[in-house]
């Protein structure tokens, strides 16, 4: 299951413990297991856009994902409806999903660290990276991850798409267990390359957006 209301939440982590070039499989499960809220900031009511497309596989794989867009305040995206800011998200968040170019990831971890309670996790995707920002969210013991898409390390911990061959080094035909029907949630306690360390970002083009 991919997790469970009673789950552990995720434990804390203490200012320069994590090695942001290289997360541990260990590190990025823990996450992706204890969350079920995420706050995606960014997020576009456009289906072509990245965060679009993230938030509707963030939604079928069992989490609730509430977008979080100035300039689509009042609207739905996904069924769910769009907030200005965290601060005006009536219920508990998580994790926040940095939909944002990297010099507004300040500006999203100091918004983020006023809420009651915190999140647990700050996420930032592919070509978001802000060293200041994480250290902030370090400082006060929540999770960070930098320059990484929780859709794409998902599916590699779960072999969704590592069955394929795809973001491993082994082509192999057995697929990820599914549980129950309806929402589809995968088992994230199979063996992966170890650091995440098949997923490419160094040429990958930034999913950051601005909407």
């Amino acid at each position: 299951m991919l997790f469970s209301p009673n789950a552990p939440r995720s434990g804390t982590t203490a200012e320069g413990d994590v090695n942001h070039k290289a997360y541990p499989d260990s590190y990025l499960r823990d996450i992706l297991t204890s969350v079920r809220t995420i706050a995606v900031v960014g997020a576009s009511p456009r289906r072509e856009r990245p965060s679009h497309r993230v938030m509707a596989y963030l939604q079928r794989h069992g989490y609730r994902a509430i977008p979080v867009n100035p300039n689509a305040v009042g609207s739905k995206i996904n069924g769910e409806t769009v907030y200005r800011r965290l601060a005006d998200i009536p219920e508990p968040i998580d994790m926040v999903d940095v939909f944002r170019a990297s010099q507004y990831a300040p500006q999203v971890v100091a918004e983020a660290l006023t809420l009651k309670p915190r999140p647990q996790v700050i996420w930032m995707q592919l070509g978001v990276r802000n060293d200041e920002a994480a250290a902030a969210a370090e400082a006060a013991a929540l999770k960070v991850v930098m320059n990484r898409c929780p859709k794409i390390e998902y599916g590699r911990l779960s072999s969704e798409i590592g069955w394929m061959g795809v973001n491993s080094r082994t082509l192999t035909s057995k697929r990820a267990h599914v549980f129950g029907r309806g929402v589809q949630r995968m088992s994230l306690d199979r063996a992966t390359v170890t650091g995440g360390a098949t997923i490419d970002t160094a040429g990958a083009k930034p999913n950051a957006e601005t909407a």
